[in-house]
């Protein structure tokens, strides 16, 4: 009894419902039947249905009751998606700040190239008496291309064209058999990177860094720069008193041992080719052994930055006849190795 109250109800309700509405459900009803019609093993909806009820749940409010096919949900979603698209479209634009013409672009390299000593904001100023409207930062971006400046020279540059004229000064320590603590000093030279000077001591003092300072530099034989760290025994003194006989002292940021990469190195290379093979026993062997590493050092090892020549420049030798052999000399009980012909 209840299924034909309901059923005369809505005879009764579709007769008094607008020719308009008879037909968008005729539509919408037609358009689930061409989808269910696709020869499909699960109804496929494209974009035509999806943008067909995304007008139709715009533009007629019980579109939801006639709905089949999909979820109320997903033509909401569908809707949402046209619309963000159809607005992303709208607002399309170039990407960047619109350029300006060239007439005022010509115009702004003009006023840089003829005042190189006004700034943007006088620029603008002067544009602005001509009828023309344009941002400082505008005007800085054209204006740094006239008076963009030659590239400076890299730091590299500037130590190869100064090196002549600089020395870099480290301290490092040293661990004894007996376990005591020693100190070593290393002058070297950037040009060929020479040790000038090495010295060990069991307590460097202000005085005897300043010693050590005055021997590596007998009879004006001195740098005009000398590059060092900030460690507390050069003493407060160190740089006016260096500043008195010609030496520019240059002092390297705090933990920063690349600004004395030079010095490093060297240090580097004494520990890994002879203090990391050996036990020192006491400050008089650790003198010995040094001066005959520094030897060695200067005058036979190659170096990479010197295209394999030695500091203090090392001539090839020719073979000397037929029978003439290549023999060794030990240095440092052999420790290091250094060959000659030997006729």
């Amino acid at each position: 009894m209840r299924m034909y109250i309901r059923l005369l109800l809505g005879l009764v309700g579709r007769t008094l419902r607008s020719r308009n509405d008879l037909l968008m459900e005729n539509l919408v009803l037609r358009q689930q039947l061409a989808v269910y019609a696709r020869r499909q093993t699960k109804p496929q909806l494209h974009n035509e249905d999806r943008v067909f009820w995304s007008i139709v749940a715009r533009g007629w409010r019980p579109w939801r009751v006639h709905l089949q096919l999909v979820r109320p949900e997903t033509v909401v979603r569908w809707h949402r998606t046209a619309w963000r698209r159809y607005w992303t479209w709208k607002s399309r634009r170039p990407p960047g700040r619109p350029r300006i013409d060239h007439e005022l672009r010509d115009l702004i390299r003009r006023f840089a190239r003829e005042n190189p000593r006004w700034g943007a904001v006088r620029i603008v100023g002067e544009l602005r008496a001509l009828g023309f409207t344009v941002s400082a930062r505008t005007v800085h971006r054209y204006r740094r291309e006239v008076l963009r400046r030659p590239p400076s020279q890299s730091w590299r540059t500037f130590l190869e064209n100064h090196a002549k004229d600089i020395w870099a000064v480290d301290l490092f320590t040293v661990q004894t058999a007996t376990l005591r603590t020693l100190y070593t000093i290393v002058f070297i030279g950037h040009d060929r990177r020479r040790i000038v000077h090495v010295s060990v001591t069991r307590h460097p003092t202000a005085a005897w860094v300043w010693r050590q300072l005055l021997e590596a530099t007998p009879w004006g034989v001195q740098p005009r720069h000398l590059i060092r760290d900030r460690d507390r025994c050069y003493g407060s003194d160190f740089i006016a008193r260096a500043s008195r006989i010609g030496i520019h002292t240059i002092l390297t940021p705090v933990h920063a041992p690349n600004a004395n990469a030079v010095a490093e190195r060297v240090i580097g290379t004494l520990r890994r080719e002879c203090l990391d093979h050996m036990i020192v026993l006491n400050e008089r062997q650790l003198s010995r052994v040094l001066r005959e590493y520094v030897e060695h050092y200067n005058v036979t090892r190659p170096h990479r930055t010197l295209g394999l020549d030695s500091p203090c420049g090392r001539t090839p030798q020719q073979k000397p006849g037929s029978s003439a052999r290549v023999v060794r000399h030990r240095v440092l009980g052999g420790l290091q190795s250094e060959y000659e012909w030997a006729a």
